[in-house]
C-alpha cells in the first residue's frame, strides 16, 4: 500500500500511518486507507467458455483479467458490473449470479481492493475489445491461462471458484 503525502483538504502534509488513518499535521482532516469497492463478472457463453481481457493499462498491463473495475460513488456492485461490460466489451450483459467477494491489491503497492464478483452473460452485441482493454478472448475453462498470466489474485481465485461451481 503506498502512503498518501498530502492532504486532500487543504494540500499540506499527512501525517504517519496509524492503523488504517493518516491525518493532516495542518487542518487534522483524516484519509482512510479502506478497500475500494470493485465488481467483475465471469461472463460465460452457450458453450461454457469464459470471456477473458488482456489489459492494456498498468498496473499488470498486458495481462488477462475478468472484466470489471471500480465502483462509482453512487453506484451499486451490481450496476457497476453491468456498466465496465459495457465499456470494456461494447455488450450488454445480463448478470446471473454470484461468486464471492475477494479482497485485492491493485498493483504490487496499490490500494486494497473489495471486489464482488458476479457470473454474466451477453445479452446483446458481439465482444470488442474497448476502453482499457486490449484484447478479449474465450477461453474453455480447462485452457484458461495460469496464474501467472493473470492479473489479479483475485482473478486467478474467482476463476477457481467458477471452475469448483
Amino acid at each position: 500500500m503506498r502512503l498518501r503525502q498530502h492532504c486532500a483538504f487543504c494540500g499540506d502534509r499527512l501525517g504517519p500511518l496509524e492503523g488504517n488513518r493518516q491525518t493532516c499535521t495542518v487542518c487534522d482532516e483524516p484519509y482512510y486507507h479502506d478497500a475500494k469497492p470493485c465488481a467483475a463478472v465471469l461472463v460465460l457463453d452457450d458453450r461454457g467458455r469464459l470471456l477473458l481481457g488482456r489489459r492494456a493499462i498498468e498496473p499488470r498491463l498486458g495481462l488477462w483479467d475478468v472484466p470489471g473495475g471500480f465502483c462509482l460513488p453512487d453506484e451499486t456492485p451490481e450496476a457497476c458490473a453491468v456498466r465496465e461490460l459495457r465499456e470494456e466489451t461494447g455488450c450488454t450483459i445480463e448478470l446471473t449470479g454470484f461468486v464471492a467477494h475477494l479482497i485485492d491489491t491493485y498493483g504490487d503497492d496499490g490500494d486494497h481492493t473489495l471486489n464482488a464478483v458476479f457470473t454474466g452473460r451477453i445479452v446483446a452485441g458481439e465482444p470488442t475489445a474497448a476502453d482499457d482493454v486490449a484484447e478479449l478472448r474465450w477461453f474453455a475453462l480447462d485452457d484458461v491461462p495460469a496464474e501467472d498470466a493473470l492479473a489479479f489474485r483475485n482473478t486467478a481465485q474467482a476463476i477457481a471458484l467458477l471452475r469448483t461451481g
